[in-house]
């Protein structure tokens, strides 16, 4: 799944520079996630660093609109690494 930032949150600037796929962005409103791009940082980390520093509690979730296994993310981060 790619991840989704909530409504939680409070623009600090932590997620965006700490994401390796450059999949967040600042929003209308808040920070968003690309899903097209996020890979909940598969390949790159162990976990996903956004959740890692993020400092709101369950601010940034997984996307139940975007439902992927771990071999569908892993695909994504080679083609987007220009591996494939």
């Amino acid at each position: 799944m790619a991840l989704l930032i909530t409504e939680k949150c409070i623009n600090c600037d932590m997620c965006d520079p700490e994401c390796p796929n450059e999949a967040i962005t600042m929003g209308p409103e808040i920070y968003e996630i690309d899903p097209d791009r996020c890979t909940e940082c598969k390949g790159h980390y162990e976990k996903p660093t956004c959740q890692s520093v993020c400092p709101i509690t369950n601010c940034i979730i997984l996307d139940p609109e975007h439902i992927e296994s771990e071999d569908e993310l892993l695909e994504k981060f080679v083609t987007l690494q220009g591996l494939a």
